[in-house]
């Protein structure tokens, strides 16, 4: 956004900031209460609108939580469907009715793991103790959402846009002020070099740690990105030449990995955030392939591809996702692991 946009946006940013303060000084003080649930709430989220990486670190979480022999399941808003109200998802579900980021999960765990979605985390939490056994609950995206009072809070921030750095909306991208920060309980910096050199983690950490509360852990997260995997029955890419397809916040770092994996964008139809396709762009893209080419595309944006009317346009065209897992740096893995086992206490019903 261009500076002088951005100073004229300032004045609605403080506005906005100042009702969400409100807001989260009434929960801080006990006027308006969060409640609390007879299994640990571990809760991934962010401060910043999209883009931090929430979806492969949820998925980092739960298989954590499947080593510490736990039975996990995950909650989430439903991002993008066309539902409403609490919903368990079904083999038969599609991003329409449960949102793409909750079908992906669903569908990496292998039925194994419960999904469910709701946008009122509270109910949904109810609902879903009710007709399953767990241990333990991953709350995706739900930093804001003050009525479910977590066990474990972890923030996620990405290394390119730092939430100290930001504003919050609509003069940057932040729903609340970076004073929200206190809330974590360990702050993770995703999306980062997978060489980050000690200093620059000193620099990052000193900046978060001034609005983190005292002794609050920052770690550091990179993606590592796997083979492409076919959606459909199409065969391995035929070439390096490839049509980028993506519906995501920040589609960069997967264009600097397939750059140098030696892959050659030709074409890049880029669209907003859980942006639901529809057959006549979904055309176009197909439209720019040359003899031999392949569509690649998230993991993500691949469950919105799921349509049948978009499954008419992509018959016969090679089409590809490309997986993402996150890699912690240095002792990362075993301190977060830790902090999840520490999760593990009695919980009062309220």
């Amino acid at each position: 956004m261009p500076r002088l946009v951005t100073l004229l946006l300032l004045p609605l940013s403080w506005l906005y900031a100042g009702i969400m303060a409100v807001r989260n000084w009434l929960y801080d003080a006990g006027m308006l209460t969060a409640g609390r649930f007879p299994v640990p709430l571990i809760s991934v989220g962010n401060l910043r609108v999209g883009g931090t990486g929430k979806t492969p670190h949820v998925a980092w979480v739960v298989r954590e939580l499947q080593e510490l022999g736990e039975h996990p399941a995950i909650l989430s808003r439903g991002y993008g469907r066309r539902t409403k109200g609490y919903r368990l998802v079904q083999p038969t579900d599609t991003a329409t009715t449960v949102g793409d980021e909750p079908r992906q999960h669903f569908l990496d765990f292998h039925s194994a793991v419960p999904v469910a979605v709701a946008e009122d985390r509270r109910v949904g939490l109810l609902e879903l103790l009710k007709h399953q056994q767990l241990s333990v609950i991953v709350l995706d995206d739900a930093y804001q959402h003050r009525r479910v009072h977590p066990t474990l809070s972890v923030l996620l921030t990405e290394y390119q846009r730092p939430f100290y750095s930001d504003h919050v909306l609509p003069a940057g991208r932040l729903r609340e002020s970076r004073a929200g920060a206190a809330r974590a309980d360990v702050v993770v910096v995703t999306k980062c070099p997978s060489h980050l050199p000690d200093a620059e983690k000193l620099a990052i950490e000193a900046r978060i740690s001034r609005y983190t509360r005292a002794g609050v852990p920052v770690l550091f997260s990179a993606y590592l990105y796997g083979a492409p995997v076919a959606v459909g029955a199409s065969p391995a890419p035929a070439s390096t030449g490839v049509v980028l397809l993506t519906g995501i916040a920040q589609p960069e770092p997967l264009r600097t990995y397939l750059a140098s994996a030696g892959y050659q964008i030709e074409h890049h139809a880029a669209f907003s955030d859980h942006h639901a396709f529809t057959p006549a762009e979904i055309q176009a893209v197909c439209a720019q392939l040359r003899p031999g080419q392949s569509i690649f595309t998230t993991q993500k944006d691949a469950m919105r591809l799921s349509q049948p009317a978009l499954q008419r346009v992509l018959a016969g065209v090679p089409v590809f996702y490309v997986p993402i897992e996150v890699r912690f740096l240095a002792d990362g893995a075993s301190r977060l692991r830790a902090l999840l086992v520490s999760s593990f206490q009695p919980q009062a019903v309220v």
